[in-house]
Formats: structure tokens, C-alpha cells, sequence
């Protein structure tokens, strides 16, 4: 299981720090999510040393419209492992969907977000992760924590009826904000999104970070093709 973690300068924490909590519960990984602009200074492999927890080296694009993410996009994804749109309109929704080059669309529904059927298929066709973020329903009460729930549950429909890809996150910003898998499998029921679904969408952050590791190697060609030394009796 891995989480998506905002680290200073944009959260509370380092990335050791958080590193260290979430191996305290039980995950596998951690992918530092900050947005462009505040990108936090680390050693990827001195942590991982250190903690024994994997670092992922992500980014969140935030961008005014899609003309401005799709210039991010091109400059941002030779240098992260892990790429992301920061949602919350229509338009930029819209985008992310349909580009290959990013891995997830981050928190859809906030602000003035949202999804729909044809969302929610295009997304399943370019292999994006639409994510489910619970950190509203962690963090607010009253009317905004309701709406959160609606939302959220409104995305699951569309994201299991399309089949499209997911992540799930609590979006800590520091390392008090840390929940282990256990306490957010406990929300399913409030929630309606399966406990089990919520243990695929920690999961999913790792497989990503696999795969695109794997592609940005100097050895991968495509699926299944890699360079090196011929093998005559291979």
C-alpha cells in the first residue's frame, strides 16, 4: 500500500518524517504529490535507506485552464515518476481524461469540479486514475463533509461503471494526518465505496510507480521488449 503525501514546503512535514509514519502504519510506500510550485527538496533513495519506505518522486500540476496544464505536462513529466492534473473544473477534468501522459486526476470533484459518464469512459480508455479523495470527509463536518460523501460516491458509480482506473488517498499533509488502511477501509460503509476497493486504490499508487519506472529506464522499449546484450540461446 502506498500513500500520496504533500511534504514541506507546501505540507507540515518532511519527507522522512512521513516516511517514518507511514511505515509505522503498514505502508509500503509513499508518493510525494506536491503541486510545481512548491516542489520538496529530497533524496528519494537516502529515505528509502533510512525507512525502509519507498519514495515516489510525484508532482500535482495545478493550471488555470487546459491550454496551461498541457504546457506543465510537457515540462513536468521527463522529471517525475508520477504525474498529476489537480482538478476542480470542468475544462481541466476534461483534459486530464484524455491524455496518456498523466497518471491521475486528482481530486475531481473539489471546487467546482465534476464527472460524468463520458468522463469517467475516457478515462478508463487512456488508462488515467481518477482519484478518490478522502481527505473532505477526514478533515471537514457539517454541509461540506455531506456534500463530500455525495461526491464521492457519485464518482465510485461512474469509476466502476466505466471500469476506469483509481487511486484512493487521504491526501495527508503532514504526518499526524496519516490514517492506516484499516481506518479508511472502516469508511466504506459510510462512505459506499467496498473496503476492498479502498485497499486497491492505496494500491494502485505503487503499481503506477512500478510500471513508469520500468518505462523510463534506458532499457524499455515497449511492453515486453527491453534492450541489451543479444542472447543467441535465448
Amino acid at each position: 500500500m502506498y500513500e500520496a503525501v504533500h511534504a514541506v514546503p507546501e505540507g507540515e512535514s518532511t519527507v522522512s518524517r512521513l516516511a517514518i509514519t507511514a511505515k509505522e502504519y503498514g505502508y509500503e510506500g509513499i508518493v510525494v504529490r506536491n503541486h510545481g510550485d512548491q516542489r520538496a527538496e529530497f533524496d528519494a533513495g537516502a529515505v528509502a535507506a533510512e525507512t525502509g519506505v519507498d519514495v515516489v518522486n510525484g508532482v500535482e500540476i495545478q493550471a488555470e485552464d487546459a491550454q496551461q496544464a498541457s504546457g506543465y505536462l510537457g515540462n513536468f513529466r521527463p522529471d517525475y515518476t508520477l504525474v498529476g492534473i489537480h482538478g476542480g473544473t470542468i475544462e481541466l477534468n476534461r483534459f486530464a481524461v484524455e491524455q496518456e501522459k498523466v497518471d491521475v486526476l486528482a481530486h475531481p470533484m473539489a471546487e467546482q469540479g465534476d464527472l460524468n459518464h463520458v468522463m469517467a469512459n475516457a478515462a478508463a480508455e487512456h488508462g488515467v486514475r481518477i482519484e478518490l479523495n478522502l481527505r473532505p470527509v477526514l478533515r471537514e463536518s457539517g454541509g461540506t463533509r455531506v456534500r463530500a460523501i455525495k461526491d464521492l460516491r457519485k464518482s465510485w458509480e461512474l469509476i466502476d461503471d466505466a471500469g476506469a482506473p483509481f487511486v484512493v488517498s487521504a491526501d495527508p499533509r503532514s504526518h499526524l494526518q496519516l490514517r492506516a488502511r484499516r481506518e479508511l477501509e472502516a469508511l466504506d460503509e459510510e462512505i459506499g465505496i467496498p473496503g476492498e476497493a479502498i485497499e486497491d486504490g492505496l494500491a494502485e499508487w505503487g503499481r503506477l510507480a512500478e510500471r513508469n519506472r520500468e518505462i523510463q529506464s534506458e532499457a524499455f522499449i515497449e511492453p515486453g521488449v527491453e534492450a541489451g546484450r543479444y542472447d543467441p540461446d535465448a
